[in-house]
């Protein structure tokens, strides 16, 4: 997508750990990524990934615990977007989770998330918070940021 306005723009959210922040999320993220200009397969993308990630810090890091929120925060650029979502649980390596597409896995009903989040966007980091939590940075780049 090509950024139509043409400028830098960011949203923060603190969410509670509910399912229904999935949604106001997700929402939010394919409102921000209408407004830089991104074509219909990648705000399927972005929207799937960034429900993903908020369910996994929902349900995996905060453990639907109502005292740990889940901080969201949506950038857009001229040159990419990112979103970033950090939870309160213990944290993860992702290096540790098991392979989805191994034989063992495939009809598990979880454990793709990461997976999809790593086809679905240009680039995902994982990093540890101190003292406790996980943040995912997802980021999608723009037409102005793609490789030449």
């Amino acid at each position: 997508g090509e950024d139509i306005a043409g400028e830098s723009r960011t949203v923060e959210m603190v969410l509670d750990s509910t399912l229904d922040s999935v949604d106001k999320a997700e929402r939010a993220a394919l409102d921000l990524a209408r407004e830089s200009g991104f074509v219909e397969e990648d705000l399927d993308r972005i929207g799937m990934s960034v429900r993903e990630c908020v369910v996994n810090a929902v349900v995996h890091g905060n453990r639907y615990n109502s005292h740990k929120k889940v901080q969201v925060s949506i950038c857009r650029a001229p040159s990419h977007f990112t979103v970033r979502i950090a939870d309160q649980g213990e944290g993860f390596d992702p290096d540790e989770l098991p392979d989805p597409v191994a034989d063992d896995n495939l009809m598990r009903h979880s454990g793709r998330g990461i997976f999809l989040m790593r086809a679905f966007m240009d680039d995902v980091q994982v990093r540890r918070l101190e003292p406790a939590g996980a943040e995912v940075t997802l980021v999608k780049l723009t037409k102005r940021g793609e490789l030449s």
